[in-house]
C-alpha cells in the first residue's frame, strides 16, 4: 500500500519561507521521480516541480529561483523548500510519486500554505 504524508504547511507572512516533506511509503523510491503540486479553490492542480530519481530538477517558471526541491532516498523523504513567499503562492500542496512521468502516479492527502500579506 502507497503512502505519502504531507507535512509541514502552515500560515507564514509574505516574505518567509516554509519547508514542506512528503514521507514516501510503499514505492521504491530511490527509483521515483517525486512532484510537488499546488491547488487553489475552483483552479486545477498547478505543478510546481520534480526531482528524478538521479537528483535532477525541474521547477515551473512561477516559482524557480525561490523554490528548491530535494531528497533523502534513506529516509525515504522528499522536501519543498520555499522562500520569498508571496501571497499566490497560498495552496495545497500536493507531493506525488512515479516512476514514469506519464504514469498517473500516487498523490498524497495534502498540506495547506497561507501566505499572508
Amino acid at each position: 500500500q502507497v503512502q505519502l504524508v504531507e507535512s509541514g504547511g502552515g500560515l507564514v507572512h509574505a516574505g518567509g519561507s516554509l519547508t514542506l516533506s512528503c514521507a514516501a511509503s510503499g514505492i521504491i523510491f530511490r527509483l521515483s521521480v517525486m512532484g510537488w503540486y499546488r491547488q487553489t479553490p475552483g483552479q486545477p492542480r498547478e505543478w510546481v516541480g520534480h526531482i528524478f530519481s538521479g537528483g535532477n530538477t525541474y521547477y515551473a517558471d512561477s516559482v524557480k529561483g525561490r523554490f528548491t526541491i530535494s531528497r533523502d532516498n534513506f529516509k525515504n523523504t522528499v522536501y519543498l523548500q520555499m522562500n520569498s513567499l508571496n501571497h499566490e503562492d497560498t495552496a495545497v500542496y500536493y507531493c506525488s510519486a512515479k516512476y514514469n512521468l506519464d504514469d498517473e502516479g500516487y498523490w498524497g492527502q495534502g498540506t495547506q500554505v497561507t501566505v499572508s500579506s
